[in-house]
């Protein structure tokens, strides 16, 4: 499943360059997950890397967005696809 950032966020800027996928951006008043480019690093990490720099644990697993492992990485091969010439 994609990631959630909780409204524990302290918009500390750590976790935006984190992400492989552009998943992170600033939202109006804390940092938001694009669900649609989140794989929680499936594809290019072992663990999702926002959440290892988060200092106050406030990214968690997205209820709204259920996805096994393999969707995720079918995700990742999308994704990547697209950003090739």
């Amino acid at each position: 499943m994609a990631l959630l950032i909780t409204n524990e966020c302290i918009n500390c800027d750590v976790c935006e360059p984190e992400c492989p996928n552009g998943a992170i951006s600033e939202g109006e008043t804390i940092y938001e997950i694009d669900p649609g480019l989140c794989t929680e690093c499936v594809g290019h990490h072992d663990e999702p890397q926002c959440i290892r720099v988060c200092p106050v644990e406030c990214i968690v697993k997205d209820p709204d967005h259920a996805e096994t492992e393999e969707m995720l990485f079918q995700k990742y091969l999308r994704l990547t696809e697209a950003g090739r010439p």
